[in-house]
Parts: C-alpha cells; structure tokens; sequence
C-alpha cells in the first residue's frame, strides 16, 4: 500500500502499534526495551493480560468493543497521529479480516500485509503454493477422504474458534467418517469446516518450528536471519501423551490439536543447512509472488522425516507469514547469543530484530522501505 509508505515519511518518530493477543507481551517487551513509546489496540473484555497484569509496556490503550473497529476512521486517524507502526500477528489477521487489512487499513504495517492472506491453506496463492513454487517438500494431500491410502492427519477449523484447527488422524475412508460424525455431533466442528479441510499425509518425524527474520534493509543487516527451533504444546493431545497407550485407549473423546504453548528445541548442525537453504527459497520465492517479499519473522513448521528413498529431509506442513507468537524462542535459542555477537548488541528475542530494523529505519530516513 503506497499511502502507507506516505504516512511514514512524516513520521519523526516511531509508536509500536500492538495488537492485543497473540504475540502483544513479547512485542510490547522488545519495544519497549528499544526506547520505543507503545500502543495497545484491546476489545473489551479481554484486555485484562495487557491494561491491568502488564500495564507496563503499553503508553497508550486503544479500547474496542470489537477487534473490527480498527478499521474506523478515528481508530486509524488515532493510531497515525502517534506516528504508529503496527507489528501484525495471526490474531490481527484473523479478526480484522484480510479485506479489512489489505484495502481499508491505511495504517503503516511493518512487514508485507499482503502476504498475510497466503497463510490460508485454501487460497489458491497460499501457502502451499509458494512452497511449491520454492521447490520445498511438504505433506502429499488427498482431495477426497475416499482416496485415503495411509495415516493421514485431518486438519479442520474448529467450530467455535477461528484462530485454532482440530486436527484427527485417519488410516482409511471408513477411520476417516467415523471421526468426522464424531466430532460433528460433538459440536468441535461443523460442515462448513470439514468440507474446507485439508486431508495431507502424517509425517513420521521429529517436528521443529524454524523461526527465522527477514530483512527489507538487506544492506545494512543480512538476507535473514535464523533465529530458533520451538515445538508447541497442544490441549488436549498433551493429556492424551502423557497416558501409557493402554490407557489412552480407554478414552472416548476427541482430541483437539489447540496449541496452548511451546518449548524450544535444538538440531543437530549438520542437519541445520537444509532449514537454512529452505528459508532462502521460500524468501526468494517470496519476493518474486509477493513483492517486496517477506519482512520480519516468519516460521516454517515441519519435521525431519526419511524420503521414500531413505533420505533425510526437511518436510514443511505449516508457514506462518509473521510473528511466530512464542516467548520461549528467545529464552531458549542459542541463537539469541550468536545474533548478539553478529550485530555487536544485546539480543533476547527474536521480536529484538524487528525493533533493530525498525531503529535504523527511522535513523536513515528508510521507513517507507520497511512498511506497506
């Protein structure tokens, strides 16, 4: 969006504009611990976490009766009036709606909102379709449940959250419907879901979370950068592990795939390159579908898994378009300590990126490189 590049040209300053969930206290930490004034954007009656447990990291407070409103003329008059900058995460995206986002929303996005859309998994410019673009392996799909050959995982939005998926596991058409009506009658899911679902291959591996940054002033920084493996913790799945296998067999309800938290784990190095070499694709790719390409983090989720030829790889089931929205990076990532050494400052989360770039924006008189 040009009026956005605009908009920031008579910007002296810089307010980090926040959308409040999802990611809010990590950015409202790393802001805030760059010099930089912050703004809040809650709905009423869930602004509790942010206006009164951590008030601290916000200099102002945007109160909406619904996540929508900030696409009223005084919400965005307000926002530009701080010289505000918003960091977009998935719930920004999910609740204003990408619509909203990409044709009303005059406010400068840090980052490219226009790839925010390519998150979906049924856009036909999507995720998967960048993927394949880039030449990166990701799950095989099956178009109906009837060509079902294999353990496949069915992820499906759920019924009553549109942030979250329920995923069930299938081994045959007949495993497939009989989970589908028990969800169904459970009210998980609903028709409209199912029939949006996306029906891919289980990848028997071990997950990580590749969570990497992105650089629009490429000359002053690098291409990207790595930042750190994460996995994620998932209600009510978790329960479901942590029973010996007799005994989850005894229990008839469905499990939900709600991811509830992470924890951070490592690679071995020498398996690191074919993560690095798939963030290089997919950004490149990226930049040619999506111009000017990715800015700020972004995340491959997948699992390293063996080929049908017994060879290891990389198999990407998942791309978030922003911020991953996991505090455990930081405190967990060895890269937190190398990303320090690079760029000769303090680094503690990979959110500390974008505030760096954001920085020297602002100092060069870049700002309309970093936004659209």
């Amino acid at each position: 969006m040009q009026e956005a590049k605009k908009i920031v040209e008579d910007y002296k300053d810089v307010t980090i504009a926040i959308f409040g969930s999802h990611s809010a206290k990590e950015t409202g930490i790393s802001a805030k611990a760059w010099g930089f004034k912050t703004v809040v954007i809650v709905q009423k009656d869930r602004d509790k976490l942010y206006t009164k447990y951590n008030r601290h990291l916000y200099d102002e407070i945007i109160m909406l009766e619904s996540f929508k409103d900030m696409l009223k003329k005084e919400v965005q008059e307000r926002l530009i009036e701080l010289n505000s900058i918003l960091i977009p995460n998935r719930s920004f995206a999910v609740y204003v709606g990408y619509d909203g986002i990409e044709k009303e929303f005059k406010v400068p996005i840090y980052g490219n909102r226009y790839l925010l859309r390519a998150e979906e998994r049924n856009f036909d410019r999507g995720q998967y379709y960048l993927l394949e673009k880039a030449g990166l392996r990701f799950p095989k799909e099956f178009k109906s449940p009837d060509e079902i050959d294999r353990l496949v995982v069915v992820k499906v939005q759920q019924a009553k959250n549109p942030l979250e998926r329920a995923f069930f596991y299938a081994v045959s058409p007949e495993d497939y419907y009989k989970q589908a009506e028990e969800l169904l009658k459970a009210g998980v899911i609903d028709e409209k879901g199912l029939k949006k679902a996306r029906i891919e291959e289980y990848v028997l591996g071990a997950r990580f979370n590749a969570n990497f940054h992105s650089y629009a002033l490429k000359d002053e920084f690098d291409d990207f950068d790595f930042v750190g493996f994460s996995d994620r913790r998932q209600v009510n799945l978790q329960g479901f592990l942590n029973l010996p296998a007799k005994d989850q067999l005894k229990i008839n309800v469905p499990v939900k795939n709600e991811e509830i938290g992470h924890f951070g784990v490592t690679m071995r190095e020498s398996k690191q390159d074919m993560v690095y070499d798939a963030a290089e694709k997919f950004i490149r790719t990226c930049e040619r579908e999506y111009s000017p390409g990715i800015i700020g983090l972004f995340g491959l989720q997948g699992a390293m898994a063996y080929s049908p030829e017994e060879k290891l790889e990389f198999v990407i089931f998942d791309v978030s378009m922003r911020v991953p929205g996991d505090p455990a990076i930081g405190p967990t990532s060895p890269e937190m300590r190398n990303l320090s050494l690079k760029y000769n400052t303090k680094i503690e989360d990979p959110l500390d990126l974008s505030m760096m770039e954001i920085k020297k924006a602002l100092e060069t008189n870049r700002l309309g490189e970093i936004v659209t």
